[in-house]
This record gives structure tokens, C-alpha cells and sequence, in this order.
């Protein structure tokens, strides 16, 4: 008995994913629920178990290839039939179903009868419809047709009517490729001249007409294309990986669609410093997890969005929408790139189910253990790039949220305090925030308390 191994649908909105690693080769003996192969979309990477037990036969889809939904990657043999049942229930919705003859179609449930030959009929024969766009089925408006939020965007943004692009993805779907590849063609000097309408004017009647005397055409000077520099046999092209392009197209929309504003907060941490050194080694053998910072300012931010809900809101055409729940993102650097995932009504979590929950969401964003509702919704972000050494960062905003906080490296300094020079534990926190919704004013003041609140913080708090 075989067992289809299909690409999983990681997210309502997701339609395609790149195959980026099998874990398994062919031949090789897998069991049901062992690591198979690991995916990336962008959203999130995961690794995908298998639906069955058995051998793996064939690899149909090669590692780095881009493809949509419901794409048969592989075939695996000797699965029983109870593998076989619950490989159609996993929670992944891969299929476990009969291997047809390739290149042969599904069969229908029940023949369709043939249908009766009409009878030929006297009189001219019909004139014939209007061709319709071959990407549309009859009966279907543009706007219904089937897409990805992101698809509609790059439409609106290029005014590209989306009846005239022909999708190549599941059942008709209009994919990005789809899209980039009509973008490509349409900017191409070919293609804009056949697009061109042939507006003309009536021809002049016989008496009117006179011919123009010949003159010669100039030719077109030739456009100048920006040459990438060349270093002999020392540069190599790599293409992006998908979360590389996800990321490349996230941050360019982000810069593009807020006002981004930064400002910058000095804070001493030496009465925190002093806490942690004396509770972390109670902490790790409580919760067995190592204490670190990051909970101490995700706390912090947390009950200060409270006093300042407009940090934790969105813009929607012309409206501010104010979120209830504080939805903290946390971004994790990967070897691959950066993911944010989410901590779920943050403001309802004590400090240790603040550092529980984070800890367990970066450990499985490393390990690509993540679901793609735990990389969605968040409403306001952490950064902490302070881990790598440098004094602070300009993070940039992930939207549709409005703000991010950027957590620089805390070291001891020299200040001032009482006109006596003290060594002080200190760091600089960044906010960079969204000036079409928040005033100077505004995040000034929520800086100001943010840093009130962690040099205050002499009491450990569970």
C-alpha cells in the first residue's frame, strides 16, 4: 500500500511553501510522525512529520523548489492500512490516498452518461460569443477570483487587473510568480506597445489626402542599464531563500507604508542587574529555564502599553484601531533570518509566565517547531539586538503594528549620581514608532515611564 506525502497548508492565507530540506533519503525506513522533510513559507519554518510508516520510495519535488498546496512530494511504500487512516486525519491535512498511474487523471466517483448528440438545425448558424479571457472562468467576476492577500496588494500598488493575469496555482490561483511574471512582461518595451491602444485618426477623404514628404528617424538612444560590479572568479550569486524573501519584502513595506521615528532612552538596570544575579539560580532549578533579561523589559512594556493604548493599536485607512489584548512580539534571529513569534494576551501573564512563555516560543522558532497562528496577530514588538554587542539599534516597525522597542547591551559605565561618579549598570533602549499615530510628545512620555518603571524595579515579582 503508498502513501502520498502532500505540502501541508501552514495558515489560512498560505498557499505555497519551498521544500528547503528532506531529513530522509530514498530508500530509507521512516515512522509515522518522524521529522520528514522541513518547509518554509512567509510565515514560518517547520519541520513536517511523516503521515505514515514505511519506506520512503520516491522524491518527487527537489529540495529549494517553490510549490503550491496539496503538491505531491513524495511517495512512501509498506504503509498498513491503519497508518494509512491516520495519515488522512493528521492534523497537517496530508493526504494518504491511492497512488494513481502518472500522468493519468482522477477517476469520477460515478461516469458521467454520454450525452445525446443534438439534432442539426436549419438556419445560419449562431453568431459566436465574445472570447473570454482565458484565465477566467465563465461566470466568475475578477474580483472573486482565487488569491493571496499579497497578490492583491502588489495589483493595487502596480494597478494591474487581476482578470488578465492567468494563475497557475491550485484550481486557477494567481501566485506571486504569477503576478511578477505579468509585471516582467508588461514592463518590457514588446509588451507595452502591444498593450498600446490604436487610437487613429478617420482617413482623410482622396482630395484631401497628401502625402508626407519622407525624413529620416532618429534612431532611440539606447538605455543605460546599471551593470552589476564584476570581481572575476570571486563572486557567486545565491539566490534567496523564501524566508530571505519574506523578510526582504516585509521591511520594504513597512519602511514604505509608516512614518518611522526613533528616539532614544538611557536607563540604568544596575537595580535589576542586582536581582537577577540573586534569583536566577533559584529561577533555573524552579522553572528550569535560565532567567534572562528579556523578561524584565517585555514586563515592563507590557503594563506601560496599558497606560498608553495607542502604542498598541493599527491603522486602518483613516482609522486608529485600539487592540484590547497586548500581543507581544519577540523577535528571534535564526541562521536563516528573523522571526517574530507572538506571545498571546501578554498582559495577562505574570513575570515568570511572561519568561516561560518566551523561552518556549524562541526555542521553537529555533528548532522550527512553530505554528503559523504563533507568528500572527502580534500588536507591539521587542528587539534585542543588545545580545551581539552593539549600544542600540533602529529597529524597523512590523506591521500593521505601530511600535517596536530595541533593546541595546547593558554595560557598566561611569555616571554621576548624587555629584558622586558611580559605576552603574546602563542601557540604551530605542522606540521606533509610527508618527502618522503617535506625536513626539506621546512616545517621550511613554519612554520616560518605561524607564521610570525598570529603575524602579528593586523587588523580585513572580
Amino acid at each position: 500500500m503508498t502513501t502520498k506525502v502532500t505540502m501541508p497548508q501552514m495558515g489560512e492565507s498560505i498557499f505555497e511553501g519551498t521544500l528547503t530540506k528532506w531529513l530522509k533519503k530514498v530508500g530509507e525506513t521512516v515512522v509515522r510522525d518522524e521529522p520528514l522533510f522541513e518547509i518554509s513559507t512567509d510565515k514560518v519554518d517547520s519541520e513536517i512529520p511523516s503521515p505514515a510508516s514505511g519506506v520512503l520510495s520516491q522524491i518527487l519535488i527537489p529540495e529549494g523548489k517553490t510549490v503550491q498546496i496539496n503538491t505531491v512530494l513524495a511517495i512512501i511504500n509498506g504503509a498498513g492500512a491503519e497508518e494509512k487512516e491516520a495519515a488522512i486525519s493528521h492534523p497537517l491535512d496530508i493526504a494518504a490516498q491511492e497512488i494513481p498511474e502518472e500522468g493519468a487523471e482522477a477517476k469520477p466517483e460515478a461516469p458521467a452518461p454520454p450525452e445525446e448528440p443534438e439534432e442539426p438545425q436549419a438556419g445560419p448558424p449562431p453568431a459566436p460569443e465574445p472570447e473570454k479571457p482565458a484565465d477566467i472562468a465563465p461566470g466568475i467576476r475578477a474580483q472573486d477570483i482565487r488569491t493571496s492577500p499579497l497578490v492583491r496588494r502588489l495589483s493595487r500598488e502596480h494597478n494591474v487587473d487581476l482578470a488578465e493575469i492567468r494563475g497557475t496555482g491550485l484550481e486557477g490561483r494567481i501566485t506571486k510568480e504569477d503576478m511578477l511574471n505579468y509585471l516582467a512582461h508588461r514592463s518590457s518595451p514588446e509588451a507595452a506597445e502591444a498593450a498600446r491602444p490604436a487610437l487613429q485618426p478617420p482617413p482623410p477623404a482622396e482630395s484631401e489626402r497628401i502625402e508626407p514628404a519622407p525624413r529620416a528617424v532618429e534612431p532611440a538612444p539606447p538605455m543605460i542599464q546599471p551593470e552589476m560590479p564584476r570581481f572575476a572568479d570571486e563572486s557567486e550569486a545565491v539566490p534567496m531563500s523564501q524566508m530571505r524573501k519574506a523578510i526582504a519584502e516585509h521591511m520594504v513595506l513597512s519602511k514604505r507604508t509608516s512614518a518611522h521615528v526613533n528616539t532614544v532612552f538611557e536607563v540604568d538596570m544596575t537595580p535589576i542587574v542586582q536581582l537577577r544575579e540573586s534569583h536566577k539560580a533559584a529561577f533555573q532549578q524552579r522553572e528550569g529555564i535560565p532567567l534572562t533579561y528579556t523578561p524584565f523589559f517585555a514586563k515592563a512594556l507590557v503594563d506601560n502599553v496599558r497606560e498608553f493604548p495607542v502604542l498598541n493599536s493599527s491603522v486602518s485607512g483613516d482609522s486608529i484601531v485600539y487592540i484590547k489584548p497586548v500581543n507581544l512580539g519577540i523577535a528571534v534571529a535564526l541562521e536563516t533570518g528573523l522571526i517574530v513569534p507572538v506571545v498571546k494576551d501578554a498582559h495577562l501573564k505574570s513575570f515568570t509566565g511572561l519568561a516561560l512563555a518566551i523561552f518556549d516560543l524562541a526555542d521553537r522558532a529555533r528548532n522550527k517547531k512553530l505554528k503559523p497562528e504563533e507568528v500572527q496577530n502580534g500588536t507591539i514588538s521587542i528587539t534585542n539586538p543588545g545580545i551581539f554587542g552593539p549600544l542600540f539599534g533602529t529597529p524597523i516597525i512590523s506591521q500593521p503594528q505601530v511600535a517596536i522597542l530595541g533593546i541595546g547591551g547593558i554595560e557598566k559605565r561611569p555616571v554621576v549620581v548624587n555629584d558622586a561618579i558611580a559605576i552603574r549598570s546602563l542601557v540604551y533602549l530605542s522606540l521606533t514608532f509610527d508618527h502618522r499615530v503617535i506625536d513626539g510628545a506621546v512616545a517621550y512620555s511613554f519612554m520616560a515611564r518605561l524607564k521610570q518603571r525598570l529603575q524602579a524595579w528593586t523587588q523580585w515579582i513572580d
